[in-house]
């Protein structure tokens, strides 16, 4: 059974505690994916872009087939795509 060193407080005002727990984690930027439909087998996943920002690179699942999605002018702006 555990002892007291293991009671959490939850009483009282603790602002100054949560304030300084959310400036130490800043929201993270959300990164551009694309959804891929892996034939191979049957999965689904998202693919990132790189941090070059030229290309959505990203792997089957299951399988660990690559793809690799150039990133240029004339493309499409579709989300979800299948890789065979």
């Amino acid at each position: 059974m555990p002892g007291p060193d293991h009671i959490v407080d939850l009483t009282g005002d603790h602002s100054d505690e949560s304030v300084s727990l959310r400036d130490a984690n800043p929201p993270r930027q959300r990164r551009p994916w694309l959804a891929v439909q892996w034939n191979c087998c049957r999965a689904y996943s998202r693919i990132y872009r790189n941090s070059a920002g030229a290309a959505y690179v990203g792997h089957c699942p299951k399988c660990a087939k690559r793809v690799n999605v150039p990133i240029g002018p004339g493309g499409t702006d579709q989300r979800f795509f299948r890789a065979h």
